[in-house]
């Protein structure tokens, strides 16, 4: 975890996986770097959140991979699961609901979290049945966001096709994809 500018009332809070999504990033915008996978997000989320003081918002920017033929750019995100949860499972063994979707807007992606990098077409392609979008922390920043009582939106840029030779195709295209997220949050942060 790594967390460079102050923490404000009035502004949002960025939330990023990696240095390397954030590189192109205002310096005078707070951003926490969670490191991947959902622990690492919703550990580094929560400690923030409970020193305070609290963010007017916590954005998730970041990379994802398309589940689907035909998706790039920046896409926000409306809905959210966690795809390697089996909350049907849990909920007919304990009576429980753990890790139900969360809704986050009215239009937008379906964002699948998971703590794999999906980089194999047969995968991507049951994902695809769910979701539109898959990344590794999503979820966690969101879950741990409704928890603290905090609005949360999470916005993602396409960096492959979470498919056979993804993650060649992330570490190609992170650079440019940071440059994207980094113009988004100029234009819708101002």
């Amino acid at each position: 975890m790594n967390l460079r500018g102050t923490v404000r009332a009035d502004r949002p809070l960025v939330v990023l996986a990696v240095g390397e999504e954030a590189r192109y990033l205002p310096p005078e915008l707070p951003v926490l770097l969670t490191g991947m996978g959902k622990v690492n997000a919703a550990s580094a989320v929560a400690a923030v959140l409970a020193a305070g003081p609290r963010p007017a918002l916590l954005l998730n920017l970041g990379t994802a991979g398309a589940l689907r033929p035909g998706l790039a750019g920046i896409h926000e995100v409306a809905t959210v699961l966690q795809h390697d949860l089996d909350t049907d499972l849990l909920r007919t063994l304990t009576g429980e609901t753990y890790g139900a979707p969360l809704s986050l807007a009215a239009e937008g992606a379906v964002l699948a979290t998971g703590d794999t990098f999906v980089a194999d077409d047969a995968q991507r392609d049951r994902l695809a049945q769910r979701a539109d979008l898959v990344d590794m922390e999503g979820y966690a920043v969101a879950w741990a966001a409704a928890q603290a009582g905090v609005p949360c939106r999470l916005v993602k840029q396409v960096s492959d096709e979470a498919g056979d030779g993804a993650a060649r195709t992330w570490q190609e295209s992170v650079d440019a994809c940071a440059r994207d997220l980094a113009d988004w949050a100029a234009r819708h942060l101002a």
